[in-house]
């Protein structure tokens, strides 16, 4: 286990021993996310793109929904959060709609939303505890 930012470290000694001819390969990296009080936010927005400002609220909006999240749909994002991102994100979202003219619905599935979430069609559903390989 170490902490992510030195995760750029440790790859590069280990790139650096295999370039050596210390090791014979290169170990396969495994991050997990660690295990800290998440909660599973579903968050949709509609924003009116027919205002003066409408599409860059547009485009400010899915980027903070994607810096935290992953697109379930066109405007709807499933963000996988603990309390403190989610407070940050939720401020973050709020400052950038016109509240007279555009809308954001939070849905709290919680930690238990693994039993909460089913898939049918054509996206592949996702894991957002998985395991990630680099």
């Amino acid at each position: 286990k170490m902490p992510l930012g030195m995760v750029p470290r440790m790859q590069a000694m280990l790139l650096a021993r295999r370039i050596r001819g210390d090791m014979k390969e290169y170990p396969t990296f495994v991050w997990k996310e660690e295990e800290r009080e998440m909660m599973l936010v579903v968050v949709s927005y509609d924003v009116n793109t027919q205002s003066e400002g409408g599409q860059k609220r547009l485009r400010k909006v899915a980027k903070l929904c994607e810096s935290r999240g992953q697109r379930v749909q066109f405007s709807v994002f499933e963000c996988l959060v603990d309390p403190v991102e989610w407070k940050e994100l939720k401020f973050q979202l709020e400052q950038a709609i016109d509240k007279e003219t555009d809308s954001l619905r939070y849905y709290f599935l919680g930690k238990t939303w693994k039993s909460r979430v089913e898939h049918c069609g054509a996206k592949e559903p996702y894991d957002p505890q998985g395991l990630l390989m680099l």
